[in-house]
């Protein structure tokens, strides 16, 4: 059983930065691929971003790509989402997932099912 939890959402302005974090628990950390999915309001949970359990590989939806970076740090146990240039858009609650299989390739990282493990989210909102 894997346990997750994040922080650092909040309310920023537009071109604005936060920096989310997801503390895992529960499983050896450096051996999961880890995912940041989000939500908004209406809307049905996409896909932002992975990162290998290495860390070696990352992928990102185009929406997001410049301006967002997944890393991890292992000795940590933790996975951050920096997230800049920040829009209205990106307004949601952003959730984060982790597997214990590995992936290879973009479809894997960015499915919902092959993530097994979630977090409860945490919501970040952006003022125009």
């Amino acid at each position: 059983q894997v346990q997750l939890i994040e922080s650092g959402g909040g309310l920023v302005q537009a071109g604005g930065s936060l920096r989310l974090s997801c503390a895992a628990s529960g499983r050896t950390f450096s051996t999961l691929t880890m995912g940041w999915f989000r939500q908004a309001p209406g809307k049905e949970r996409e896909f932002v971003g992975a990162i290998s359990w290495k860390g070696y590989m990352t992928y990102y939806t185009d929406f997001v790509k410049g301006r967002f970076t997944i890393s991890r740090d292992n000795a940590k146990n933790t996975v951050y989402l920096q997230m800049n240039s920040l829009k209205p858009e990106d307004t949601a609650v952003y959730y984060c997932a982790a597997d214990k299989d590995s992936c290879s390739a973009y479809g894997c990282f960015s499915r919902e099912n092959t993530y097994e493990y979630w977090g409860q989210g945490t919501q970040a909102t952006v003022s125009s």
